[in-house]
């Protein structure tokens, strides 16, 4: 294995910014022939990627908890797979993984865009804290188990953070929120950690076999993720009205929410570097720690590499499952 010099946390001057939509930024590129596996590709931010990507020519293929709900929203969609998968069940990413492996085909993108965000307390598998155990857990173990595919192709992984991450670090001596009061947002902001450090480690191993890995920051979007928020939470947070309309500046469209995780999956820029936070279409500026839960430019807690080889030795404990062993 070889050595790979560690990227800057600095914009490269991708032209692109905070309004600009997936559509615009793969235009001109042909990805035809590429293969990209999109999780949580039928909904929200995720639905416009699927379209912009399969636009280009990309075929995209959709793991969703709900496959027969995800078949009917991507009806329209040319160039999309929909297979089951259950990022809260270890054994459902095993089946998955296992079938697309035995298709014999490359990964040329990996895209973890599903997630919950801000839920009640609730416990999945070995009573593990849903947020961390579904958002990082869940696609840790997928990219693990479709490694010999990624490898194949190549290509980039692209894990989706969030500027949550400044909430929290990762709470090493209690992850799963074991002792005291749980709290959704510091519980959500851990998870959207984990993902910003899983693509700093798995940069670092996977950049020697010519895979890259990031972390993005689609930007604020109301989608489907605010399930579980009610109304009058999102109203307090100042995000909407009474009415439901919006009020927070600087909210985006689904179409420019799901530029970055397009952007840093293809745009030649990109090429040679990765284990970098991204946000607007760009490499993000790093920022001092204790800033706001929502905010720009990432946290040094969340580039860490030490605390991310940290954490890929918890999971690869949690899930049995390490690549790179």
């Amino acid at each position: 294995m070889t050595e790979h010099t560690r990227t800057p946390q600095a914009p490269v001057g991708s032209g692109f910014g905070h309004d600009t939509t997936a559509a615009e930024v793969l235009e001109g590129l042909d990805l035809s022939g590429r293969t990209v596996v999109l999780t949580g590709g039928y909904s929200g931010i995720g639905l416009e990627a699927t379209r912009a990507l399969t636009a280009a020519g990309a075929s995209v293929v959709v793991p969703a908890r709900r496959p027969e709900h995800a078949a009917a929203e991507l009806a329209d969609v040319p160039g999309v797979e929909v297979a089951a998968l259950d990022l809260a069940d270890q054994a459902s990413i095993a089946r998955f993984a296992q079938d697309f492996l035995d298709s014999g085909r490359p990964v040329h993108a990996l895209i973890g865009n599903a997630g919950i965000m801000a839920c009640p307390e609730t416990r999945i598998g070995d009573g593990w804290e849903a947020q961390f155990g579904t958002n990082h857990l869940g696609h840790y173990a997928l990219v693990n188990r479709l490694w010999p595919a990624i490898a194949a192709g190549g290509g980039r992984v692209v894990a989706l953070s969030s500027s949550a991450h400044h909430r929290s670090p990762i709470r090493f001596e209690d992850p799963m929120f074991t002792r005291g009061d749980y709290d959704k947002w510091e519980a959500y902001g851990q998870a959207k950690t984990a993902n910003a450090l899983f693509a700093v480690h798995l940069d670092a191993l996977a950049a020697p076999q010519g895979v890259r890995a990031f972390s993005v920051h689609p930007g604020g979007i109301l989608t489907p993720l605010q399930r579980h928020l009610p109304r009058e939470e999102m109203v307090a947070l100042g995000w909407i009205d009474d009415e439901g309309n919006l009020l927070m500046d600087g909210f985006k469209s689904p179409q420019a929410g799901a530029a970055t995780e397009v952007w840093a999956a293809t745009n030649p820029l990109l090429e040679g570097r990765g284990g970098v936070f991204c946000e607007d279409c760009e490499v993000a500026l790093p920022v001092d720690a204790d800033r706001p839960q929502f905010t720009t430019g990432v946290a040094p807690h969340a580039t860490d590499p030490d605390a991310a080889a940290r954490l890929w030795t918890l999971s690869a404990e949690l899930t049995g499952v390490d690549a790179f062993a």
